[in-house]
């Protein structure tokens, strides 16, 4: 359960973070910091759930995405401002780092296999954001 608070947290500050950067005005930072916490839940929930490296990110990233619109919608500002904090957990940075450290070391097969894994990952992310960007594009056209 520790475990989890402390990835919840830093999921947070990570969304957070990344908000600063992006010189987001400071009404903002709590909602952009809270979807990243909130994705991460979610990709956490799933994850334990399923054995997939494509389903949790997907299920996260929809998420976000979801999170994003609703907030852009309550606070009426462009959801560009809380996706991209959001989605900032879910980057496969970890396998990626592997992949290329497998493969500076000349482990092929480590680094084939983590790269997949980091591809998927990947793919995942941007599954979940195009197919809830094309069911809420769907929708405005009826």
């Amino acid at each position: 359960m520790k475990e989890i608070v402390i990835q919840l947290l830093s999921a947070f500050a990570g969304g957070f973070g990344f908000a600063l950067i992006f010189g987001m005005r400071r009404r903002y930072l709590f909602f952009a910091s809270l979807g990243a916490l909130l994705g991460w839940g979610v990709y956490l929930l799933t994850d334990s759930l399923l054995d997939s490296y494509f389903l949790p990110p997907l299920f996260a990233a929809a998420f976000a995405v979801t999170y994003a619109e609703l907030m852009a919608r309550v606070l009426k500002t462009p959801a560009t401002l809380f996706v991209i904090p959001a989605i900032i957990p879910l980057v496969p940075g970890g396998s990626l780092f592997y992949t290329m450290s497998y493969a500076v070391r000349g482990d092929a097969e480590g680094a084939r296999l983590s790269g997949i894994q980091t591809l998927e990952s990947a793919l995942a992310i941007a599954f979940g954001i195009s197919l809830v960007l094309a069911l809420r594009e769907l929708r405005t056209k009826k």
